[in-house]
């Protein structure tokens, strides 16, 4: 009988409890996405109750905070900013062009600058317009875009569907095809682009694709003139290393200024760059290529290391910036995650500039916000601004807005604390002795944004947390930049995007939206959190008043070995009895309603500091026990004393009061 203590049945009923809460949130039509047509998905059952007791959020921007359906904005060409207001009110362009006798349409319109468009119209013949057509060819051509054509409902047209990984490139390649510039073919080797009505055919010679560590990507082509050419795009923090600054020193300067404009009102920015190869210069890279295509040990650390010895000494096209809106609803959603008590960390690898940009916007930051900034490019540089950045924080109250504090005084005046921190500085922070810093000067911050940082760095973050805190973390992400960050977090979730399902397949859970992440923590991670920590409470004390009946009868018969309890008695007990109440309860329990969890963040804080089930509680619970099984042997033993109820007659008693007393226990807290 006393082995009845032991729960063993306890971890069959989680897992019972575990499948019937995943089915009622997979069923949760408030986390439908009708634009994308996505539901919500419980792809794990193990950590249904961690959701209710999360501390930190990691999350990605592109795709996640934002929608990820790029616009084409601005452009900085040869110098010239083409992105004022008077430039921006032009009509969406609905250029086309002539094949086979049928007309071909891109499938998207894009908004152009009447100027710019009469400057491509105007040709090549100045140096102006040879670099605007230059631009543009890079745009259409500096890609891994697939031109899939389509039968229109127009009689004699047909529609032109950029298909492609990246919605950056097929934004470009839209926009590339409102000026003229149209990619109407593509195949493994050549591509063929209509400009302004001419096609031309361009041998592809070699494609470095973009990654994480570059930052940037280039192809070579075979132009029609017989001359050999690099287009190279990337982000600009490695693109201005390897441009030929000398060559146009004010072009450099007045592009440097277009960036940061763009950048600081949250476009996404990307920097377009061309170099003309002598035949040697292209012999010696063609032979490299072919080598490291070849290898199989190290292949793409070699191909790197070809692509590092042809991007360099560019010249300076230009710039693109292309807008990314916020999802609906992520402001209020961050609102809500902060108010609940969750740290919001954001990782991207966008620029500063547009990190902060979407973090007022977001409102993650505010004005009233002490920003941190480190963008170091040296280990004794970092030191530095860490040691100096902890002095500062030391001497101001970093208590969340609208907290209270110990004292019961409100901290809505508090000055609080907002870390940037720059992949670059990260390179010499993580895994390294200033990770201990990072971390104290992290945890006084409420906020903290990490840009431009690379996939690893994103994981590297999440454990600099995890490591050294007991504190539940959650990763959020949609791209296959953010796998290592889901997999490293506590809990990972995967944001059904534009950007494959990498992030999904690697996640605990997925969703359509950022802001269904509060009705997920808040009401369903509240719901299964204080469900379980109840369950696993209660099968203590439903055992413990079980076997402390058989404890007290054992006392009373002086340790004989006869028993007044069957054995299967003790085995309906355990299923039966108990058993099934206790899973529905937990399976379909709501201590409070949807709509209060929702208006008061703060009723997740329970959750966080372990306030349903902890050894405080569970040893309240078997003192519970103790008196209510004493009560629950005499009273009956005393009661029949002087009858002729034999032992086993009492012993169906003693189960019966048993039974009773944990049920009604179990009705009086849920009612």
């Amino acid at each position: 009988v006393f082995q009845i203590m032991i729960p063993i049945s306890l971890y069959i009923s989680m897992e019972l409890v575990r499948v019937g809460q995943a089915y009622f949130m997979n069923r949760d039509t408030t986390m439908f996405d009708e634009a994308s047509g996505s539901r919500f998905q419980c792809r794990a059952l193990n950590v249904n109750e961690d959701l209710g007791q999360i501390k930190y959020v990691f999350s990605d921007k592109t795709g996640t905070l934002t929608e990820n359906k790029m616009e084409f904005k601005c452009a900085s060409i040869w110098g010239t900013n083409y992105s004022d207001e008077n430039a921006m009110e032009g009509e969406m362009n609905d250029y086309c062009v002539q094949v086979d006798g049928k007309v071909l349409r891109p499938k998207l319109k894009v908004k152009v600058d009447p100027n710019l468009e009469r400057m491509v119209k105007d040709g090549k013949d100045t140096d102006k317009g040879r670099h605007i057509h230059d631009f543009f060819l890079a745009l259409a051509a500096c890609n891994t875009i697939v031109p899939i054509v389509t039968d229109s409902s127009e009689t004699n047209a047909r529609v032109i569907d950029y298909q492609g990984e990246s919605p950056d490139e097929q934004a470009l390649v839209y926009a590339a095809a409102a000026y003229g510039f149209t990619l109407v073919e593509r195949t493994s080797g050549h591509i063929v682009i209509d400009v302004q009505g001419t096609r031309h055919r361009f041998d592809v010679l070699g494609l470095h694709e973009f990654d994480s560590d570059r930052k940037r990507m280039s192809v070579i082509l075979g132009c029609p003139d017989n001359t050999v050419r690099v287009f190279v795009k990337g982000a600009d923090t490695t693109m201005f290393s390897v441009i030929d600054k000398s060559l146009n020193p004010d072009v450099v300067h007045a592009t440097e200024a277009h960036l940061h404009s763009y950048s600081t009102i949250g476009l996404r920015t990307l920097v377009v760059g061309m170099r003309k190869l002598e035949n040697s210069v292209f012999d010696r890279w063609q032979s490299s290529y072919e080598a490291a295509s070849n290898a199989i040990i190290g292949r793409a650390a070699q191909l790197r290391k070809v692509a590092s010895s042809i991007e360099k000494d560019l010249i300076l096209l230009g710039a693109t910036a292309i807008e990314d809106r916020l999802q609906p609803g992520v402001p209020e959603a961050v609102e809500s995650l902060r108010n609940a008590g969750i740290k919001v960390w954001v990782l991207t690898g966008d620029k500063q500039e547009t990190a902060i940009s979407i973090g007022y916007s977001s409102k993650l930051l505010t004005g009233r916000m002490r920003q941190i900034i480190i963008n170091s490019h040296s280990k004794e540089a970092c030191k530095r601004s860490l040691n100096d950045a902890l002095t500062m924080s030391s001497t101001i109250s970093t208590v969340p807005r609208d907290v209270t504090n110990d004292q019961g005084t409100s901290a809505s005046d508090t000055t609080q604390l907002a870390l940037i921190v720059d992949g670059s500085s990260l390179v010499y922070i993580l895994d390294s002795e200033l990770e201990e810093e990072l971390f104290l000067l992290a945890s006084k911050c409420a906020v903290v944004l990490c840009c431009r940082v690379a996939p690893l760095q994103k994981a590297g973050i999440v454990a600099l947390i995890k490591n050294r805190t007991d504190d539940m973390t959650l990763a959020i992400g949609d791209g296959a930049n953010d796998v290592s960050m889901i997999q490293m977090a506590d809990v990972g979730v995967g944001i059904s995007g534009q950007e494959g399902r990498q992030a999904v397949m690697a996640s605990d859970f997925s969703m359509g939206q950022f802001r269904f992440l509060v009705t997920l923590l808040l009401v369903h991670g509240h719901w299964n959190y204080q469900r379980m920590g109840y369950m696993i409470l209660y099968n203590f004390y439903r055992n413990a008043v079980f076997v402390l009946i058989m404890f007290w009868y054992t006392l009373f018969t002086a340790f004989t070995l006869t028993t007044a309890i069957t054995e299967w008695s003790s085995v309906l007990y355990s299923v039966l009895y108990s058993s099934v109440p206790t899973i529905v309860v937990a399976i379909l329990d709501k201590d409070l309603s949807r709509r209060t969890l929702l208006r008061h963040p703060r009723l997740y804080q329970p959750g966080q500091n372990d306030e349903c089930y902890n050894s405080r509680l569970f040893w309240l619970t078997m003192g519970d026990t103790l008196w209510q099984s004493a009560a629950a042997f005499f009273v009956p033993l005393f009661v029949y004393w002087k009858s002729d109820i034999d032992g086993s007659s009492i012993g169906d008693l003693w189960t019966l009061v048993a039974v009773l007393l944990v049920n009604l226990h179990l009705a009086m807290d849920v009612v």
